[in-house]
């Protein structure tokens, strides 16, 4: 289930409307209709609580391993970061799509991959001219 998904569901288990949540948030309606119905994710770590405290709902259901990889990617190489680390998961996942893996397989994989991402961008940064 993706970040949009899970906020949809304690959205709406709550009988909340997307103005609703955004109200309770302080965000604007059309950044909660984004996470539900467009894959965005939060751009800051501190959103995801007090989301979760609107839904009445503990953090850790918002957040999984995709999630924390494109927060961390954000907070490490800013908005471009986190873009290319979602795109890397939404390629990922299409991959798995209709796959024979055990979902043990799948997780370590996608770890793998993860901590392939890291030591490329770190050892891209190395190289980068600063201006």
């Amino acid at each position: 289930m993706t970040f949009g998904e899970k906020v949809r569901a304690a959205r709406e288990a709550r009988n909340m409307t997307q103005e609703q949540l955004a109200d309770a948030i302080g965000m604007s309606k059309r950044m909660v209709s984004y996470w539900e119905n467009h894959g965005k994710l939060p751009k800051s770590r501190e959103t995801y609580p007090i989301i979760a405290d609107a839904l009445g709902i503990d953090v850790s259901v918002l957040l999984d391993d995709d999630a924390e990889f494109v927060i961390k990617a954000a907070e490490t190489y800013g908005n471009r970061g986190a873009q290319q680390a979602l795109q890397l998961v939404e390629q990922i996942t299409g991959l798995y799509a209709g796959g024979e893996l055990e979902e043990d397989d799948m997780d370590a994989m996608m770890k793998a991959i993860q901590d392939a991402y890291w030591i490329a961008k770190k050892k891209n940064k190395r190289h980068t001219n600063k201006r």
